[in-house]
């Protein structure tokens, strides 16, 4: 059930290219889900994936793809902790602040745009975006730029890129165990 969705939404992060990335799965049974979750938390742990519901909902699950420790490094880069501070996030330890996240996603139904910071989005883009009101970027791929333009469209060729081969790899009978770069 969740491996068309891994290879679809998150292939960087399988690649080792990303932090992490999320999906929205469509699940009527939550014992289910549970399971499926459970399973490939145990298969991926060696690699060094980790895979989290943020939310649920009577129909569907956020599903949080990532790789814990490239998750440390971004909570611990260079203004983070400050930003963060803002939306509640007391400290940048990655299990506390995963927690802080899914309790700002339970708080409201409005989506709290400091989850660009767990997808290894670029502090400014994240700052832009919310200043901004998602408007005025200056291009736009998997997330809004505001600031590094051209490294970003780099980071979007790439991520294309590596989802394409990840694609036609697993159409051609490669698992998920063998597409996971381990970290």
């Amino acid at each position: 059930m969740l491996e068309k969705y891994l290879i679809e939404h998150c292939s960087p992060t399988l690649a080792s290219l990303k932090t992490a990335n999320l999906f929205n799965l469509t699940s009527s049974s939550e014992a289910e889900l549970e399971e499926q979750i459970d399973l490939w938390n145990q298969q991926l742990k060696e690699k060094g994936i980790t895979l989290l519901v943020l939310r649920r909902t009577q129909k569907s699950a956020l599903v949080y793809v990532c790789r814990l420790s490239y998750l440390q490094a971004d909570l611990n880069r260079a203004g983070v902790a400050d930003f963060l501070r803002r939306y509640g996030y007391e400290c940048n330890e990655v299990h506390y602040a995963l927690r802080r996240l899914k309790a700002r996603l339970q708080e409201s139904e409005e989506f709290p745009h400091e989850i660009g910071i767990f997808l290894s989005y670029p502090l400014g883009d994240v700052i832009g975006f919310i200043e901004n009101a998602g408007k005025n970027s200056k291009c736009t791929g998997c997330w809004k730029v505001y600031c590094n333009e051209c490294e970003a469209v780099r980071l979007f060729e790439r991520f294309k890129k590596c989802h394409n081969i990840y694609k036609r790899l697993w159409q051609e009978g490669r698992s998920i165990m063998q597409l996971t770069v381990a970290a």
